[in-house]
């Protein structure tokens, strides 16, 4: 495995962090279509980035392999590039999002099976359910939090 540590991120960096959500949404969301991919990437870029506290998994080199964003004790982005998925990344940013920065929520796509399960694995139990995203599309939002709080 390879070594990666946390770490802040800078607002110049914005491109790479939209480049590695493209790649992970690409990789994990096959319930959105080619238009809402569209319609997100600049909100990501230059909207939703700014709205939450930043930190990413950077390899020895510097380069962001991944990266989370919370705001209000919730985990508002969680995105690992496919190419560094399955070393431990995503658990570590999580870990420190909650150890950090206070997480105690989480909301997930509904389809998006694999996130879902990753959450339970470590401690969030769902607790509510929306019809619609926070944009108003029709993508079911599950509601988690972490358990015994």
């Amino acid at each position: 495995m390879k070594p990666f540590k946390i770490d802040h991120v800078q607002k110049s960096e914005y491109p790479i962090l939209v480049e590695v959500w493209e790649a992970s949404v690409r990789a994990t969301h096959d319930f959105l279509k080619e238009e809402d991919i569209v319609y997100f990437k600049p909100l990501i870029l230059n909207t939703y980035l700014d709205a939450v506290e930043l930190r990413c998994a950077r390899d020895g080199k510097g380069n962001i392999l991944g990266f989370s964003g919370v705001a209000d004790n919730n985990l508002e982005m969680l995105f690992i590039h496919p190419d560094s998925r399955g070393m431990g990344i995503g658990r570590k940013l999580l870990d420190h999002a909650i150890d950090k920065l206070q997480v105690q929520k989480v909301d997930v796509n509904e389809q998006n099976e694999q996130a879902l399960g990753f959450y339970e694995h470590y401690g969030f139990e769902v607790v509510g359910r929306s019809a619609l995203d926070a944009s108003g599309k029709p993508y079911p939002i599950l509601h988690m939090k972490l358990k015994n709080i």
